[in-house]
């Protein structure tokens, strides 16, 4: 599969994984004049991406289509590990399990019984831009695939928030995504929101996260790709 098209199923199932793990359990950030500065930012997600291990929480995602004005919503459950394992269990409206093990990527669809079966393969170190997008990822290690901006503070569900915004430096990511913005509260530190915006069509995700469990143990078999009998197994080129 090429690369373009993997990153366009991850974009599609697994938008919701990204930034879903830009959690501190620290105080609230010292700044300068009383206002968060990006280095202070930076040097908190350096500080925490040492501790992270897991995370589990509820997920709603909605899309929006600019050119027909379209919104549609995704809710569901997401478990993900520091070792390259993630599950996401969409419940509402249509079920649907997506699986990341290590280098394989499924996404089953239980109404048909069908699992779609992925390599990521040598392309590996530029999907994990999206699908490890603040899972214990240190602010260094932003800023060498993204372009990144304090672009102010603002107020969500009554929430103090630092909004950051993402610029990817390679190609091949930019002919994805254009930019990327995550909203932090500034009390706790946990993601309260973010968007993606694709390039070219304006289109974008809004992904909210309610919930969150920092470091919990999850076992092994939340990983495997064990679906049932009778499930139709495809490789899509």
């Amino acid at each position: 599969m090429r690369f373009s098209g993997i990153v366009r199923v991850i974009l599609g199932a697994v938008c919701v994984m990204a930034g879903a793990a830009l959690i501190s359990t620290a105080a609230p950030l010292a700044s300068q004049g009383g206002n968060v500065t990006l280095e202070n930012v930076l040097k908190q997600m350096d500080t925490q991406a040492a501790d992270f291990h897991s995370l589990t929480a509820d997920l709603e995602r909605t899309k929006v289509t600019v050119v027909v004005n379209d919104k549609s919503t995704e809710s569901g459950r997401i478990l993900v590990r520091r070792d390259d394992k993630m599950r996401i269990e969409l419940t509402q409206p249509d079920p649907r399990t997506i699986l990341r093990d290590g280098d394989n990527f499924y996404i089953y669809n239980p109404k048909i019984r069908r699992v779609e079966e992925y390599n990521l393969g040598k392309k590996k170190s530029v999907v994990d831009q999206f699908l490890l997008l603040g899972f214990g990822t240190s602010g260094k290690s932003l800023t060498e695939s993204y372009t990144m901006t304090l672009k102010g503070e603002e107020s969500i569900d009554n929430k103090k928030t630092a909004l950051l915004e993402l610029v990817p430096k390679t190609d091949e990511v930019k002919q994805q995504l254009s930019k990327i913005q995550l909203w932090l509260d500034e009390t706790t530190w946990l993601p309260v929101q973010q968007q993606f915006f694709e390039t070219g069509s304006g289109d974008y995700f809004i992904i909210r996260y309610k919930n969150m469990a920092r470091n919990v143990r999850i076992p092994d078999a939340e990983f495997k790709a064990h679906w049932p009998h009778g499930t139709t197994k495809i490789q899509p080129q």
